[in-house]
C-alpha cells in the first residue's frame, strides 16, 4: 500500500475529492497500525512512542510547511515505519527471549541444543532403568550386590545427565562436582582396604647351609609362580634358602620377576638362583654334582611328587643325583586336598639334610588364608615378594600412559580350550559372546571408563564379535590390546635393548601387570592366570569393590552338550 501510494503521488500533482478521501482512509488505517504497534510494544516493556500527528503539526509550525495529506504520508509515512522497526524488538513476537549468560554464540547455542538432546536420551534411558527396578521387588534381586548395581547405575546416568546439561558451559576438562571421598578412578567403586595393619606373618630366617629345592610342575608360568609362592612358605616354615629352579628344568624365572629383589624385601638371603647355588654347593666341588639328599612329595596320588621319568631325567641331566626313593609323609590326593596346619608341615617335612626337595606344592591347601592375604605370610617390607621385574614393570607403564591412562577397565577373557574345561563343570564358566558382552557392558556403566585392555588368546572372529557389542549410550567402548612391535613406538623399547622382545612369557607377565594397574578388573573364573593378577592387585593395594569374575553369578544361557 505505501508503494502504490508512492505512485500515485509521483503521477499527478492535483488530487481528486475520491483520492483526497482514499489518502484519508490510508493515513488513519496507518495511524490505527501504529498506534497498535504502540500499545502492544508498551505492553512488552516501556519503549518510546512517537505521536504521528503530533510530529506533523510540529513540522509545520516550524518549517511552515503547507503539505497535502498526501505529501504528508509520503514523506512522513516511511520515516515513522523505519522509527517502528528501529525502535521494536520482534523477536518478543515471532521467538522466545533466551538469556544472554546461556547462549554466548551461534557455536554455543548448537552446543546447548546437542547436550539438551543427549540429557532427553539419558533421562528416558534412566526412566525406563527405574521402571524396571520398580517393577522388581527385593524378593527377586537375589543379593544387596544386584540393589547396589542397579542404583550405582542410575547415579552414573544421573551425572551422565548432569555433565550433559552443563557441558555448554564449560571452559575446560571440568566434570561435575561433588564428593569422591574414598573412590578414585573407576566410578562408583571403591578401592578395598586391605588392612595391612592386621596381617598374620612368620619371620623367614634361614639357616644358611640348609636349602630346599623347589619343584613346580603342574600347569602354565601362572601355576608355576604360585607354586613358588608356597615354597617360599614351605621354606620360612622349615628354615631354609629356597633354590630357584634352573630354566633347564622349569620356566626363565629371571626373565620374568626379580629374584635379587625377594632378598631386598627381607633384608637377608632367603632365595638363591640354581646358578648360584651350583657354584656355592659344597658336594659340587667334591664330586662334580648336586646332590639332592631328600625328595619329599607333598602328594602321593595320583603319582608321588606329580613327577615323572622325565622329570627326573631332566634333573639327572643338570646333574643333579637324588639320594634314596621318593616319599610322601601322608596320603594326599590331588584331586581332594585336606587343609594342613603349619605345625604339621613343619613335623612331617622336618629334616637335618642338607639340601630337601618338596613337590609338588601347587595343590597344596596349608593355612589358606594367611597364605592368601595381602603381602603374603612372610614378614617382608615390600608390597609384595613375588612381582614382576622392573622393566616389565617400567613398560607396563609406558603402555598404559600411551594407550590407556588412568581409568580403564582390564579383561582377562579365556577362551582357548576353555569351552571343554568349563563345560566338565557346573555350572560352566564359559560364556557365550552376546552374554558376556551384555555382562561387560554393565560393569562399564558403573566405572565410567573410557577403554578397556583386552588380555586373551580368543580368535580374532571372537573379539570382533565382542568389540561390535560393546556400546554404551550410542558409542563404542574401544578395546585395546598390545600391538604388534612398531619401530615409531617407543613404549616396548625396554624389552626390544634387553633381548625380552617377543619371549611369550615377557609377554604374559606384562599382560598380568597392565591388568593387575587397571581400575577395575575381570576375570575369567577357573583360570589361574585370573588369580595371579587378582593376587597382585591384592598386594599393590589397586584391587576394586567391583573386580569380578566374568559373569559372575549368572550361567551361560546356552551350554554345548558332553562328547
Amino acid at each position: 500500500m505505501v508503494k502504490d501510494s508512492s505512485s500515485a503521488s509521483s503521477s499527478s500533482s492535483l488530487s481528486s475529492p475520491d483520492e483526497e478521501s482514499d489518502l484519508q482512509n490510508l493515513l488513519e488505517e496507518s495511524d490505527s497500525q501504529i498506534d497498535q504497534f504502540r500499545v502492544s510494544d508498551a505492553a512488552a516493556e516501556q519503549r518510546p512512542t512517537f505521536a504521528v500527528e503530533s510530529l506533523r503539526s510540529r513540522l509545520r509550525r516550524n518549517f511552515k510547511l503547507n503539505l497535502t495529506k498526501k505529501q504528508s504520508i509520503v514523506i512522513f509515512l516511511p520515516i515513522v515505519i523505519i522509527l517502528i522497526y528501529l525502535s521494536t524488538d520482534f523477536s518478543n513476537y515471532f521467538s522466545v527471549k533466551v538469556p544472554d549468560s546461556v547462549f554466548r554464540s551461534n557455536t554455543l547455542t548448537g552446543r546447548a541444543h546437542e547436550s539438551d538432546l543427549q540429557a532427553l536420551y539419558l533421562l528416558r534411558k534412566q526412566e525406563s532403568d527405574l521402571f524396571s527396578i520398580w517393577n522388581h521387588t527385593l524378593s527377586n534381586l537375589s543379593t544387596i550386590e544386584d540393589v547396589k548395581s542397579a542404583v550405582f547405575r542410575q547415579i552414573s546416568l544421573n551425572r551422565q545427565i548432569q555433565n550433559a546439561l552443563l557441558s555448554p558451559h564449560k571452559t575446560g576438562n571440568v566434570e561435575i562436582g561433588g564428593s569422591s571421598d574414598g573412590y578414585f578412578a573407576g566410578g562408583s567403586c571403591r578401592r578395598v582396604d586391605q588392612k595391612l595393619n592386621g596381617r598374620k606373618t612368620i619371620q623367614w630366617q634361614p639357616r644358611p647351609d640348609k636349602f630346599l629345592f623347589a619343584i613346580c610342575l603342574s600347569g602354565q608360568m601362572s601355576n608355576h609362580l604360585i607354586c613358588l609362592e608356597k615354597h617360599m612358605f614351605f621354606a620360612a616354615l622349615l628354615k631354609r634358602v629356597l633354590v630357584i629352579p634352573s630354566h633347564r628344568f622349569d620356566y626363565h624365572y629371571s626373565r620374568i620377576i626379580d629374584i635379587d629383589r625377594i632378598n631386598t624385601c627381607l633384608g637377608r638371603n632367603v632365595v638363591v638362583s640354581f646358578e648360584e647355588f651350583w657354584k656355592k654347593d659344597k658336594n659340587r666341588k667334591k664330586h662334580h654334582h648336586v646332590h639332592i639328599n631328600r625328595f619329599i612329595c607333598y602328594f602321593s596320588k595320583p603319582e608321588p611328587c606329580y613327577v615323572d621319568k622325565e622329570h627326573i631325567t631332566k634333573l639327572k641331566a643338570l646333574g643333579i643325583t637324588i639320594g634314596g626313593k621318593l616319599d610322601t609323609p601322608w596320603e594326599e590326593d590331588i584331586a581332594s586336598p585336606s587343609n594342613k596346619t603349619a605345625e604339621e608341615v613343619e613335623t612331617n617335612f622336618r629334616s637335618d639334610d642338607d639340601v630337601i626337595a618338596i613337590g609338588d606344592v601347587f595343590y597344596a591347601n596349608v593355612e589358606r588364608e594367611w597364605v592368601m592375604q595381602p603381602g603374603g605370610p612372610i614378614a617382608h617390607k615390600c608390597r609384595t615378594l613375588i612381582e614382576p621385574n622392573r622393566l616389565i614393570l617400567l613398560t607396563a607403564q609406558r603402555f598404559i600412559q600411551t594407550f590407556l591412562g588412568k581409568n580403564y577397565i582390564a579383561l582377562h577373557f579365556r577362551r582357548h580350550g576353555f569351552l571343554k574345561f568349563c563345560n566338565a563343570k557346573n555350572p560352566s564358566c564359559f560364556y557365550p559372546i552376546p552374554q558376556a558382552a551384555n555382562c561387560i557392558t554393565r560393569l562399564i556403566e558403573k566405572v565410567e571408563a573410557p577403554v578397556m585392555y583386552l588380555s586373551t588368546d580368543a580368535a580374532e572372529s571372537e573379539t570382533g564379535l565382542l568389540q561390535s557389542l560393546l556400546i554404551l549410550n550410542g558409542k563404542t567402548v574401544p578395546l585395546v590390546k598390545r600391538p604388534a612391535r612398531d619401530s615409531a613406538e617407543k613404549w616396548d623399547a625396554l624389552l626390544y635393548r634387553h633381548g625380552l622382545e617377543g619371549n611369550s612369557q615377557v609377554e604374559a607377565m606384562l599382560d598380568k601387570t597392565i591388568c593387575a594397574m587397571s581400575s577395575v578388573f575381570i576375570g575369567a573364573s577357573g583360570s589361574t592366570f585370573t588369580e595371579d593378577i587378582l593376587r597382585l592387585r591384592k598386594d599393590w593395594g589397586t584391587a576394586s569393590e567391583c573386580d569380578e569374575y566374568l559373569c559372575a553369578n549368572e550361567q551361560p544361557n546356552f551350554v554345548a552338550d558332553h562328547e
